[in-house]
């Protein structure tokens, strides 16, 4: 019998990337990127079979990507509002986007306190993105960037946060929320972390794989998402991972081998229900794009997978 294989189906993508090392390959690149640009870009990967697309962050560091009446400050981006160029095209393809709620101030990471003039910060940012950017039918919800580091269970004051911003996100726009948590070979898989995924009110959890940052090994993603499918099926929740296409090169980001990458899709694909990849954009590149941002390697690592798709008929 034939194993099944899931294509990689959804990736995150980044205006500018939070670690001031890692996206060294493609923010130059995406930094300059027109409106035009950032429409093929969104065209290739959609060709190359992404129908869900997690921007990271629509501010960083105290400077928005987009025009903004509430954050002053602006990245200095050849695009006058990429997110709107992306939304826009994201209608044209007829694919999801989930935008990135969190990075606004420095440091970009926090502990998850939820004091009253950061929710009130929030509050009006959703409220200013849904005013700017809810026509678009594209704008199918929201991911929370500041992520859980899971540490046996989900660290404390993390479903209290995750659940208050779904509830701001879902009473003002969208009601897609979705996160995607690391420290993913540490859960104990037992009756509380059951719970845990019970009481998330979110709609999509793809764990991070970890094989890219060298916490995981392919082959150990076979105990990992076994017991990750166990325990969302006794939650009634959807599984999704969060397949990492990178190794470092000191501390920048660049294309994984392939061989390495097959593995991970041939070991998740038995257990979850949809694979999204961080990420496409830097890591991989059509031959002869329009639009390319990122490491060299990258159209081998995108013709590999390309080969590998068609050969396994998806």
């Amino acid at each position: 019998m034939k194993q099944k294989i899931l294509p990689i189906s959804g990736t995150w993508f980044d205006f500018h990337h939070c670690n001031p090392y890692e996206g060294d390959y493609w923010n130059h690149a995406t930094n300059q990127f027109t409106a035009q640009d950032w429409d093929s870009k969104m065209e290739e990967m959609a060709e190359a079979g992404m129908d869900t697309f997690m921007l990271l962050s629509v501010a960083l560091h105290g400077k928005t990507f987009y025009p903004s009446e509430i954050i002053k400050y602006r990245w200095n981006l050849i695009c006058e509002d990429p997110l709107d160029a992306v939304l826009k095209a994201g209608d044209r393809l007829n694919v999801n986007i989930y935008i990135g709620l969190g990075f606004f101030t420095t440091p970009a990471f926090h502990d998850f306190i939820d004091e009253n003039n950061a929710e009130r910060y929030r509050l009006d940012i959703i409220r200013e993105l849904v005013e700017r950017y809810g026509h678009y039918r594209s704008f199918a919800g929201w991911y929370l960037p500041v992520e859980a580091g899971i540490r046996g269970y989900y660290p404390e004051g993390y479903i209290r946060y995750v659940n208050k911003m779904s509830d701001q996100c879902r009473k003002i726009g969208p009601q897609t929320v979705i996160i995607a948590p690391y420290g993913t070979r540490t859960i104990h898989f037992d009756g509380r972390f059951v719970d845990e995924v019970k009481a998330l009110e979110v709609d999509f959890i793809a764990y991070q794989d970890q094989v890219g940052v060298n916490a995981s090994q392919p082959e150990e993603l076979h105990h990992i998402y076994s017991q990750l499918r166990e325990a969302h099926d006794q939650a009634g929740k959807p599984l999704w991972a969060d397949l990492e296409t990178f190794k470092f090169q000191g501390k920048v980001l660049v294309p994984a081998p392939f061989q390495r990458v097959r593995q991970q899709i041939e070991v998740l694909s038995n257990y979850v229900d949809k694979i999204v990849c961080y990420q496409y954009l830097g890591l991989m590149n059509k031959p002869g794009s329009l639009a390319f941002a990122g490491h060299e390697d990258s159209t081998k690592l995108y013709q590999d997978y390309a080969d590998f798709i068609k050969e396994a008929n998806l």
